[in-house]
């Protein structure tokens, strides 16, 4: 019997507002220039369907933040194994713009989203520690990643780690990579067992912080005659495609091998649902670099079709939906081996293998 890192408890959080493709269409589009695109605007949304696979999105009501939407996670993982909240050892929320108040210019990330969900949450034991971690979109991961490493430790026994981020407080409505964006949250609660296998097998991270540093960062309107002092996030969506499609696959098949775990006994990968062909065109690089020319037809469970793209909120509420059922097609259970996987901001990579 060993000590694993095991997850026993999800919980997500969808909006119920529902952004389609359509109203995109309204807006007028600038490059990064901030010279107008010649594409009607209705071309350019179609375009973007067929690229991203995005037909809508998702963004929280007014009256809620990103701390809300860790907290709504947050319960629903605790509700879900029946664990009493005065006995988890730490709170890790991953996101990356912390509060941002509708209708204002700044984050605000002070208290931080962890502490203001233990707030919410009414946790008052003062041993369960609380913090934030920034990673770009793969924040979740490797917020899981440190929870194991804090078990392997002898540190912490139960860990709940969030993913929340509500994107639609950031972007421009003037560049086309606005439609990509959405608001969620996605939680876990993560237990040091002692069980004969299973939990985390692997991890792995790796950071390019060279050329790639700036492919997304923080910038003005693309629109020439916008006063006003907001910075959006902004994407260079080609060198993102190109960086991922070079790194992602060799980073996961370097996980794997780490596990010692064969392709052949993998049952699902959880990837960032960042953008429907760069994703499935990393599927197929991974599966290449096996000399495996046949991709099962199940293997990767996707939602980004409805859901956008919600950075850190992506994998583990994909995770969430697929093992309670909620994804046409994908199913799994206990025993079998998956990969989580994400790429974003940094550039950041990084996977882990995991065991049900």
């Amino acid at each position: 019997m060993q000590h694993r890192s095991v997850i026993t408890g999800t919980g997500s959080y969808i909006p119920e507002i529902v952004v389609s493709n359509k109203e995109f269409a309204k807006n007028k589009f600038f490059a990064d220039d901030q010279q107008p695109l010649e594409t009607a605007p209705d071309e350019i949304v179609e375009k973007f369907r067929q690229i991203t696979g995005i037909a809508e999105r998702r963004y929280g009501p007014t009256h809620l933040n990103t701390s809300d939407l860790a907290t709504l996670a947050a319960q629903a993982a605790i509700e879900d194994c029946g664990l009493d909240p005065e006995t988890l050892d730490q709170i890790i929320v991953a996101h990356n713009f912390g509060n941002v108040v509708i209708n204002t210019v700044q984050s605000d990330a002070v208290p931080s989203i962890a502490n203001r969900v233990k707030h919410n949450l009414k946790i008052r034991n003062p041993e369960c520690v609380a913090y934030d971690i920034l990673f770009g979109c793969p924040g979740w991961i490797q917020a899981m990643i440190q929870a194991d490493a804090f078990f392997k430790a002898g540190m912490a026994n139960k860990i709940l780690v969030i993913g929340a981020e509500m994107l639609s407080r950031v972007i421009d409505k003037h560049d086309r990579d606005s439609m990509i964006f959405s608001d969620g949250a996605g939680a876990v609660i993560l237990e040091r067992k002692e069980i004969p296998s299973g939990g985390i097998l692997a991890s792995l991270a790796v950071s390019h912080s060279n050329e790639e540093t700036y492919y997304i960062n923080m910038g003005p309107s693309y629109h020439p005659e916008e006063n006003d002092p907001t910075r959006y996030i902004k994407m260079k969506g080609r060198k993102v495609y190109e960086y991922a499609i070079t790194h992602v696959a060799a980073a996961m098949k370097a996980c794997l091998e780490k596990a010692g775990v064969p392709i052949d006994q993998l049952k699902k990968i959880f990837i960032h649902q960042a953008n429907e062909k760069m994703d499935e065109a990393i599927i197929r690089k991974f599966y290449k670099l096996y000399n495996t020319p046949v991709i099962p037809a199940a293997i990767m469970p996707m939602c980004i079709q409805w859901l956008g793209n919600s950075s850190v909120a992506t994998v583990p509420t994909l995770y969430d939906l697929t093992l309670k059922g909620k994804l046409e097609g994908h199913s799994i259970t206990r025993g079998d081996i998956v990969l989580f996987a994400s790429v974003g901001a940094g550039m950041n990579i990084n996977a882990i293998c995991y065991q049900l």
